[in-house]
């Protein structure tokens, strides 16, 4: 049995391709690591909030390995940080179109990126583009719902298009806006709806009733509306009774009903209102007295509002003001001595 030879010509190809193959690796390699150094410039520029150099080194970065998907991720938000909402030279909707750009293509190679996705959502919230801006910010929620503090990211995305409502709508209990049809639900019917479902998730949760009270008191302020927060707020020392920092949101909560709605009261509402703001905040000043806000209120709501409504105590309203008005002093400066105190033992 004989030996064929082998032909030289198959294994000079084989030789030339290893070599090929070795080379292209190797500036595959370079590549990758030219890519990496500008990546690092860039997110080195990007936290010293130097944009215009973090755009530079990231397109860069991207030239040499398009698959960095941070890369275009912080790229977007790059853009992003150098536009303003609401200008429309044409300048500045050129950055916001190189922000969606690059927040798509990170969104493309990377569809299940929480991170990526709210980036994309909150461009898209920049430039008011409520419906793309809903989708993205509902996938968040349904790809984790068990993460509470999803609810709340959509509930303020909502919140910040529900806009304002008339004092006749709030006394009616009419939301703020009325959607096109009949069934369709107002950004301020899908924000509240949030908040609650939150608390639903939760209903031992404290935390979740500041949140929905909040939501309230920061809309147009109506007897309604500071009922509603005061109805929540109520709710979270129920199951915080010792907690100085809830009672203070609640006699808060009625000063503001006593004194900045004063002119849709009468005299007795407006007292009753007052006498419980005064008693959640003596609560909250016994839970802890070192706790200076109880008694800068305690002032306030003595001066600004039971001083007027009872002018035969008016005297004693304003000393007892006067008196609580220092003790708010004193428990700051007690405040300030304590941090600084911890800073030296710290060091």
């Amino acid at each position: 049995m004989s030996l064929k030879k082998t032909s030289p010509a198959p294994i000079a190809v084989l030789a030339v391709m290893i070599v090929l193959a070795t080379v292209s690796c190797e500036k595959l390699k370079i590549s990758r690591l030219k890519a990496n150094y500008y990546f690092s410039n860039a997110n080195q520029a990007f936290s010293e909030q130097r944009y215009r150099d973090a755009i530079e080194n990231y397109e860069k970065a991207l030239e040499l390995n398009s698959n960095l998907v941070q890369a275009y991720r912080f790229l977007g938000e790059s853009y992003k940080a150098t536009f303003s909402p609401g200008v429309d030279t044409e300048r500045n909707m050129e950055r916001a179109d190189e922000a969606l750009e690059a927040l798509k293509k990170a969104y493309e190679i990377s569809p299940e990126n929480e991170t990526i996705i709210h980036s994309l959502a909150d461009m898209y919230d920049k430039l008011r583009n409520f419906e793309e801006a809903e989708k993205l910010f509902l996938k968040i929620l349904e790809m984790n719902p068990t993460d509470m503090s999803n609810y709340y990211v959509v509930a303020e995305f909502y919140k910040r298009y529900a806009g304002g409502e008339s004092e006749e709508e709030a006394e009616e209990g009419e939301e703020a806006e009325k959607g096109a049809e009949k069934d369709e639900k107002t950004p301020f019917e899908k924000a509240e709806e949030m908040y609650l479902r939150r608390i639903e998730l939760e209903p031992y949760n404290p935390q979740g009733y500041a949140y929905i009270a909040q939501f309230y008191e920061d809309l147009e302020l109506s007897v309604r509306r500071v009922d509603q927060a005061y109805y929540y707020y109520d709710k979270r020392t129920q199951l915080e009774p010792d907690n100085p920092r809830a009672w203070l949101s609640k006699g808060v909560n009625r000063w503001a009903k006593a004194f900045r709605l004063q002119n849709r009261l009468n005299r007795q509402q407006r007292l009753q209102a007052a006498k419980k703001g005064e008693e959640c905040l003596l609560k909250a000043s016994e839970l802890d007295p070192t706790y200076p806000e109880p008694y800068s209120w305690l002032s306030v709501i003595y001066q600004s509002v039971l001083a007027k409504i009872d002018p035969d105590r008016a005297n004693r309203y304003i000393e007892d003001g006067q008196m609580y008005l220092e003790r708010y002093k004193e428990a700051r400066e007690a405040e300030a001595e304590r941090q600084k105190l911890e800073k030296e033992l710290k060091k």
